[in-house]
């Protein structure tokens, strides 16, 4: 169903209507020009330059039979009158007699899809030098340039509704994902629990290898949820929250995470070289995030059978943390985007995950005023996360 409010709304909004009418009128010398939208039933006009007292207002109809643009609509060409009482084709025609004009012109405003929108058309009770190649010209140029604004319009809606549809499509994503990852947190908080408990109890070795795999894919699937979590609250608008202090043991909570994956990948080797003086300004736990996130890519992705580095040192300028593993070098197209999100690189088959894992860890270094950068070459991948002294 045609919306005729709705397309006299958008010629109004196409500010040089107002102009385009003035000109014509001033060129034509005639005393009524307008906008008009002509369907298969309906003539009603949108933008309208009256000099003459025609009557028309925007909004204004008449019945479509009694116009000439009923014809235009038809066969799509423009109609020039000089002077109605000296035009064969229209000196009987029953719409100048009904209207008492003797000049007349109009000309198609044709959409880039090729629907007929309307049609641009001035008329004046006096005669009229119309057909020449200027005022043609200049009607031809302006039904033109009303059509481009009104396909620019119609464009600009529809990336419109587009972009409101993909956001909150955005918004019910990340929704779900917040809502999945924290309900998903307590289920897997108490299988960990559970496992370790079992890994206490004296029992067969079976039960004891089982109660390992247990353990390992909780903590596993307890990172991948925190980093679900981060992502989530980033996207949503809250962002990365720190709880900074002093009084945090930072060189704690690195062996901490050490610990938690060495009983993961237990055949492989984790050096540490620790250089940590007086008190450090940061979010501990988000700083183990980071180092979680770091060496379980680096003992992932490293060279199988070659050590993890993890350099830790402080001074009055602040804090730097770095990760080393042995193995191939990253590929600069894989390095330009490892910190945007679900970026994961060259992936193996028996390795997982979501690429969360270094997006939230540069955005915990940026939480912190800090970086997160790496180099890589064909002996040895470094990451540094660095933090200045607050």
């Amino acid at each position: 169903m045609i919306d005729i409010q709705a397309d006299i709304d958008a010629i109004s909004r196409i500010e040089a209507v107002t102009s385009i009418l003035e000109v014509v009128c001033r060129t034509t010398n005639m005393g009524f020009a307008a906008v008009a939208r002509v369907t298969d039933d309906k003539w009603v006009t949108c933008a309208v330059r009256d000099e003459i007292a025609f009557g028309l207002l925007p909004g204004s109809e008449l019945k479509l039979e009694t116009t000439i643009c009923n014809e235009i609509r038809q066969h799509h060409s423009p109609v020039v009158i000089d002077h109605v009482a000296e035009d064969e084709a229209f000196a009987h025609h029953h719409t100048p007699a009904m209207y008492g004009f003797q000049s007349y012109i109009s000309f198609p405003i044709t959409l880039k899809d090729g629907r007929f929108f309307g049609t641009l058309c001035a008329i004046d009770p006096n005669p009229a030098h119309l057909k020449n190649t200027q005022i043609m010209g200049m009607f031809r140029l302006f039904a033109d340039l009303i059509a481009f604004h009104l396909d620019a319009q119609d464009r600009l809606a529809l990336s419109e509704l587009k972009l409101l549809e993909e956001r909150k499509t955005a918004e019910l994503r990340d929704q779900f994902i917040a809502i999945l990852g924290h309900d998903l947190g307590n289920p897997v908080g108490a299988v960990l629990n559970v496992a370790q408990m079992l890994l206490r109890i004296p029992g067969d070795e079976r039960i004891k290898r089982l109660a390992n795999i247990l353990q390992n894919s909780s903590y596993r699937m307890k990172a991948l949820i925190e980093n679900i979590l981060d992502f989530a609250r980033g996207r949503l608008g809250e962002g990365i929250i720190l709880n900074r202090s002093d009084d945090d043991s930072v060189e704690d909570a690195l062996n901490h995470v050490i610990t938690e994956l060495a009983i993961v990948w237990p055949d492989k080797t984790i050096d540490t070289h620790f250089d940590l003086h007086g008190s450090i300004n940061c979010d501990v736990k988000r700083v183990s995030q980071v180092l979680s996130n770091l060496l379980g890519n680096a003992l992932m992705h490293g060279k199988k059978d070659g050590a993890v580095t993890v350099n830790a040192a402080s001074t009055e300028k602040g804090f730097t943390l770095s990760v080393i593993n042995e193995g191939k070098q990253i590929p600069d197209a894989v390095r330009n985007k490892l910190f945007q999100p679900f970026s994961r690189g060259e992936v193996e088959p028996n390795q997982q995950g979501l690429g969360l894992g270094l997006y939230i860890a540069s955005e915990i270094a940026h939480a912190h005023g800090g970086t997160l950068e790496v180099a890589s070459n064909k002996e040895q991948t470094t990451f540094t996360f660095k933090i200045p002294a607050a």
